[in-house]
Parts: C-alpha cells; sequence; structure tokens
C-alpha cells in the first residue's frame, strides 16, 4: 500500500475511477470537511478520471434531505454543504460520474439530495467491472452477521415505513431520535468483542461467490485479504483525524482507485485496483 498527499501521481492520466468509504463528515470536525474538498480538487485536477463511488457513511448522521433542500438561498450559503456541492457539480459537469451508496449512519439519504450535483445513488450489491474481472461493492454492515442485534436494527431501519416514519417527524425529533440512536449505538459496542464487528468468513464467501473480489468499508480495518480460492477482499479505511490538538491537524483514509496503463503499441489500457493511504496535511 503506497502513501500519498495528493491524488496527482507522476502520472494522473491513469487514474480512472476513485472509491472512498466512511468519511463521516460532520461540521464538528471541519478538519474532515477540508479532507474531502481537497481530495475533489485532485480529482478535478485527474484529466481522465470517469467515476467516483461514495460507498457509504459519507456523513456522519444524515436526517433526511429537507435538512438540507429546506434552506433558504440565504442560509444555503454560509451552509458547510455548500462548498461540497458546488465542487461536486462542477466535477460532473467535467464528465465524472458521481455514485453515492447508502452507510449505516446515512441510510436517509435520497436522490433529491444528489440531483443538486448530477450524482446518483447506488445500491449494494453494485457490480464494478475493472479489465476482466467482477467486483462487488457494498458498504460492507450487511456483512457482520455475527452481530445480531445490530442485524435487526438494520433491517428495521432499512424498512421502507420505517424510513417514512422518520421522515415524515419534524427535524428536531428525527435529531433527538438520531442522538438517542449513536449513544445507544456507543453503549452496545463498547460491550462488543472486537470479532464480532467485523465481516463473517461464511458471509464474505456467499458474497464474493460469483464474483472475483470484493470490496467495502464500514468496518475501518483497511487491508487486502486473500481467500483460499484465490479471490481478494479489499476494504477501505474511515478518515480519520491525526494529531487533533495541534493547530494543523492531519487526516488519512486508506481509499481505493482503478487506474489504467496505456500500452501505446495497441492503443490498449490494462486496468488494475489497487487501495493506497491519502494522507491530507492542512494548508
Amino acid at each position: 500500500m503506497q502513501n500519498f498527499n495528493h491524488l496527482i501521481t507522476t502520472r494522473p492520466h491513469e487514474v480512472r475511477q476513485v472509491l472512498i468509504s466512511d468519511l463521516h463528515l460532520s461540521p464538528e470536525e471541519p478538519a474532515l470537511v477540508q479532507a474531502f474538498l481537497a481530495l475533489l480538487d485532485d480529482c478535478l485536477a485527474l484529466p481522465a478520471l470517469k467515476r467516483l463511488f461514495i460507498l457509504g457513511d459519507w456523513f456522519e448522521v444524515w436526517l433526511g434531505d429537507d435538512f438540507y433542500l429546506s434552506l433558504s438561498a440565504d442560509e444555503r450559503t454560509t451552509h458547510w454543504l455548500t462548498p461540497l456541492i458546488v465542487k461536486l457539480k462542477k466535477l460532473r459537469v467535467d464528465g465524472c460520474e458521481i455514485l453515492v451508496m447508502h452507510g449505516n449512519r446515512d441510510f436517509l439519504l435520497g436522490q433529491p439530495f444528489c440531483n443538486l450535483f448530477g450524482g446518483e445513488l447506488i445500491y449494494e450489491p453494485y457490480t464494478l467491472t475493472v479489465g476482466q474481472q467482477k467486483y462487488r461493492l457494498e458498504h460492507g454492515d450487511a456483512l457482520c452477521t455475527d452481530d445480531k442485534k445490530y442485524q435487526f436494527f438494520r433491517k428495521v431501519m432499512r424498512n421502507r415505513l420505517t424510513q417514512w416514519y422518520l421522515l415524515n417527524k419534524s427535524l428536531e425529533k428525527r435529531l433527538a431520535i438520531a442522538d438517542n440512536m449513536r449513544q445507544k449505538s456507543q453503549r452496545n459496542n463498547a460491550n462488543k468483542a472486537a470479532h464480532i464487528m467485523d465481516v463473517n468468513e461464511t458471509a464474505v464467501n456467499n458474497a464474493i461467490y460469483k464474483f472475483d473480489a470484493l470490496l467495502h468499508g464500514h468496518t475501518h480495518r483497511p487491508e487486502i485479504h486473500q481467500s483460499n480460492e484465490g479471490k481478494t477482499r479489499y476494504v477501505l479505511g474511515d478518515w480519520r483525524l491525526l494529531d487533533k490538538d495541534e493547530r494543523q491537524p492531519k487526516v488519512v483514509a486508506v481509499i481505493g482507485a482503478v487506474t489504467a496503463n496505456v500500452d501505446e503499441a495497441i492503443m490498449a489500457d490494462s486496468k488494475e485496483f489497487r487501495l493506497f493511504e491519502f494522507i491530507f496535511l492542512q494548508r
């Protein structure tokens, strides 16, 4: 796994697709927001970038699209989400697709919000073709089947009736519900064994059965795993703040990229997927 301060490497024209997960953006952590804006600046400078995938937990919490869409024009001017939307829209105008998947933190995210920047809400499992291989993309929480309580909670929260019920409550009530669920989740996770919150091997084997590789986030345990059948599981990393007490904190994340090495002799691309560590230094 290689380390980079920027996506602008010595061969930026080779980067075709970028995949990220678990940013957990919020106004309470401005360094994470600035790191994402820096990543978008890098994406805008990549001449051949075709797709940006955001594979869940883009936000720390999402109360519904009306959280932003109900704001007045003046309120949007100073809102922390607006600079993100502006850069994402520019990226889309430049020809890069923006594909967004739900996570366990932002399952109320909807297509109306994605429409603001020309993005598309996608659903798991999503198939990505890299060269001759088929990759299965998902957020990753559905693979943690040893955590029975969470899987029950997930099933309830992903139900359309539950979401309709939540979205028809006021923003204030939704915020109170979200705060209560987050506190309860923190208490429950503190008492769980680490392996329970990781993926289950049988669930992984079932997920990857018809694919060549599996890519997910959620666990915050970035790694490249090889199965006995020769298949690969890539785990994206969460965006985490380092040196939190420093004046210029660092943000680090393990992200994925599809690159294409151009063979000029035959004018063909040889595509490959790889993980690398992205380190953002506050400017």
